[in-house]
């Protein structure tokens, strides 16, 4: 027996009609026969005398199973749980502590991973997610979190020092990456904030300076917060006393830009038996090259060094693609410099009593905005602007195209020339960290924050929750999703509270669906059958004052 439902449509209207049905054999055919005309019946009734008729063998266990169980969705479970074992997973727990500020500082990093926003926001965030229950945290409020911030700025050191002392249990690290950024505030108000050079390109925006300390593998080490107008120099002899005093490395290699170390750190470095590599600007590879030291032929090779008197090694390399890029942008340049002198030129012929010399003037200013005044003349002739190209002025200016030339102490034996360079290279990993801290995923921007050691300890924040997004991105390498893709999808991945009749209600977790699974299995985590629920609740403090009224 089955209800056979079929829909007509006639007239532009479509009628739909149930049947009660039942299949019967007859002279060996099989027949059917209409028992009952369902139509007038509501689709309620209707699914329930299908669902009457699939259980028709158990049909009294049926309405007592609903009547004595009620099944009700939970709190967000997935994320918090995948990040909280990753976190664990990376010791990022233990360094942090088990007392109620090291668990507070343990949610403000798992929160800026699942969802990027301010204390006020992880607060929001803990009230839909099991946040509470599984790191065992009591109620707290957005002004905890923001105390949170002072304890953690004077426990900074001592986070990232056993950090440090964790991963270096069983592989020592003796080289070391460093690079700084700015990150611009919206504010004026910021202790550490100060007008410097901007890299985001924000002009009128006043900054902080970030430093970010890397291992070889990458992997940041230690980050400092400095005021906006420091210069990058200025800021690696404090990573210097960081890896001797706190860390208590002896043989480091530090890896820093062009820009980074120069004459007075490299000395820095060389007092505290320190090594660097680091590269040279152009105006020194000129100079290198005019004195003798360097030699052009020597970018022909795939990887050339040179050995001075002075202990000092210098690893040169072209690189083809990047020399084809600068030649493809000076071409772009000229032909746009070209197409506004023509502009001109046409102006001047169609209006006699325009000023020249004016023109002129305007084109002057564009080819040194261009950068090509070095080996471009303009001239004028009658009321007609010429652009002459300087052939060998040209040539000279392209001649360290895709070239770039790095300086290190470190002996043939202690270093080969590949490894110099490939060490040098990893600097990309830093430059990595910072684009996911800044506006790929994490983004430290904006930072609702005023005192100084609130803003040192949130970058900590962001340089913790980099850790865990890098250990994700390497699980789910493989899978054709985002971290921040992958997260979404397991927050979808709640509780269930079951209710059962005269008996006490547990929670536990529905069967992830194959999406969720393979995220979960790529990051060996694994699930509770059964969850216990501690019933602590978070609230904002505006939302607390308000139920107080109420009550």
């Amino acid at each position: 027996m089955y209800v056979d439902t079929s829909h007509i449509t006639r007239g532009g209207k479509t009628y739909t009609r149930h049947l009660l049905r039942e299949s019967y054999r007859a002279n060996g055919k099989v027949l059917h026969r209409t028992i009952a005309n369902l139509s007038q019946c509501s689709a309620a009734e209707i699914e329930a005398i299908r669902l009457a008729l699939r259980h028709k063998q158990d049909l009294e266990n049926l309405g007592t199973v609903q009547d004595a169980v009620t099944l009700k969705q939970g709190v967000s479970f997935g994320a918090v749980w995948t990040v909280y074992h990753v976190a664990r997973r990376l010791g990022i727990d233990k360094a942090l502590g088990t007392t109620r500020e090291g668990k507070l500082a343990l949610w403000q990093v798992m929160a800026r991973v699942i969802d990027q926003g301010s204390r006020l926001s992880a607060v929001r965030l803990a009230m839909s997610h099991a946040a509470c229950d599984v790191l065992g945290l009591d109620t707290f409020d957005e002004d905890a979190l923001y105390e949170n911030l002072d304890w953690l700025a004077g426990a900074q050191a001592l986070v990232e020092d056993r950090l440090f002392a964790q991963r270096t249990k069983a592989k020592p690290s003796n080289l070391f990456l460093y690079d700084v950024t700015s990150s611009y505030l919206e504010g004026t108000q910021n202790e550490l904030a100060a007008f410097g050079y901007n890299r985001d390109g924000k002009k009128g925006k006043m900054q902080i300076v970030i430093g970010l300390l890397c291992d070889e593998d990458g992997q940041p080490v230690s980050i400092e917060v400095f005021p906006g107008n420091t210069q990058d120099p200025h800021t690696v002899a404090a990573q210097v006393e960081k890896l001797k005093g706190r860390f208590g490395v002896t043989a480091i290699t530090f890896v820093g830009d062009r820009g980074m170390l120069k004459s007075q750190q490299v000395e820095d470095l060389a007092q505290h038996g320190f090594h660097y590599i680091t590269a040279i600007t152009k105006p020194q590879i000129d100079k290198l090259l005019r004195t003798g030291t360097l030699q052009m032929d020597l970018f022909d090779q795939e990887l050339a060094e040179v050995l001075t008197d002075e202990g000092i090694r210098y690893v040169l390399r072209r690189n083809p693609v990047r020399a084809q890029e600068v030649r493809d942008t000076r071409h772009a340049k000229l032909a746009t410099l070209q197409a506004q002198v023509a502009k001109h030129n046409q102006y001047l012929a169609d209006h006699p009593r325009a000023h020249v010399p004016g023109a002129l003037q305007k084109l002057v200013a564009r080819a040194k905005t261009l950068r090509l005044s070095d080996w471009v003349e303009l001239t004028v002739e009658e009321r007609t602007i010429t652009l002459t190209v300087k052939t060998s002025a040209q040539q000279e200016a392209a001649k360290l195209d895709g070239c770039y030339v790095l300086k290190t102490d470190l002996t043939p034996a202690q270093a080969p020339k590949e490894l110099v360079h490939d060490r040098y290279k990893d600097l990309a990993s830093v430059e990595q960290a910072f684009r996911s801290c800044k506006t790929v995923h994490l983004e430290v921007r904006p930072i609702f924050l005023r005192r100084e050691a609130r803003t040192r300890a949130h970058a900590l924040v962001v340089m913790l929750a980099y850790q865990i997004i890098r250990s994700l991105a390497s699980c789910w390498s493989a899978f054709d999703v985002t971290v921040e893709e992958g997260l979404h999808a397991l927050t979808t991945l709640c509780l269930v509270e079951v209710a059962p009749k005269n008996a006490p209600s547990y929670s536990c977790l529905p069967t992830p669906h194959d999406a969720i699974a393979r995220l979960l299995h790529s990051a060996d985590i694994k699930l509770p059958k059964v969850f216990a629920l501690s019933g602590t609740r978070v609230s904002t403090k505006k939302k607390l004052q308000s139920e107080r009224h109420v009550q």
